[in-house]
């Protein structure tokens, strides 16, 4: 029987990588992305040859006097998207959409191919992805709640909260980790955080620390 799910089994042992900063992608979320550099457009049709997957990462840096900007360094650790849906626009762009299926870590890069860039990459330490998860204490998403709220309104974020209040733990955290915009290490972490709970923990962090600073800045005091 033909099965739309996909599993740890499924998965290629090689996937073309997309470098995007600051694009978090992370299991069952759903990323929409515009492809329009030339490499871009061979990756993706080398994806839909290759089982659909295409594989977000971070570059570990944006400037600096080593930094590739054709082909950063990035970090060893990325998300595999499944593309689930796409269009082709009248001005040569691919519109696509990924869901999350689950994390890898790359064992070894490839040669380029029509200018992008693939890996050999490892899923077994991520099986867990294909599970999905929940908060152990219902308080955390409360505690959550509470700070939620003054950040996205100072980030200028709209958010709808009837959404939110029926939303999945999973959902309500993944979204928030991938939709603020945060920086690419702390989006790295973010995506390297071991199960909800510890993400969770990250964001929270995140959040006060920039809670915390704007309230110092606006009185006029300065972190010692």
């Amino acid at each position: 029987m033909y099965s739309f799910e996909k599993y740890l089994k499924d998965l290629p042992d090689v996937v073309p990588l997309f470098p995007l900063n600051k694009v978090l992608l992370l299991p069952r979320a759903k990323l929409p992305l515009n492809l329009f550099e030339t490499r871009y457009l061979h990756m993706f049709d080398y994806s839909m040859a290759n089982g659909r997957c295409i594989g977000m990462v971070q570059p570990k840096q944006i400037s600096g006097s080593n930094y590739n900007k054709k082909n950063p360094e990035i970090y060893q650790i990325g998300c595999a998207g499944y593309v689930t849906a796409f269009s082709q626009t009248h001005d040569n762009r691919y519109e696509i959409i990924l869901k999350g299926l689950c994390r890898f870590n790359i064992k070894s890069e490839l040669r380029l191919q029509n200018g992008f860039r693939r890996a050999k990459v490892e899923w077994k330490k991520f099986k867990n992805d294909f599970k999905t998860d929940s908060l152990s204490d219902k308080k955390k998403r409360k505690d959550f709640l509470v700070i939620l709220k003054p950040f996205l309104k100072k980030m200028s974020i709209t958010a709808d909260w009837q959404a939110v209040e029926v939303s999945s733990d999973e959902d309500l955290v993944n979204s928030i980790a991938m939709g603020c915009p945060f920086d690419q290490n702390e989006k790295q972490a973010l995506l390297q955080a071991k199960c909800l709970d510890d993400r969770l923990d990250v964001l929270i962090s995140l959040i006060n620390m920039n809670l915390n600073y704007n309230k110092m800045t606006s009185t006029g005091s300065t972190p010692s």
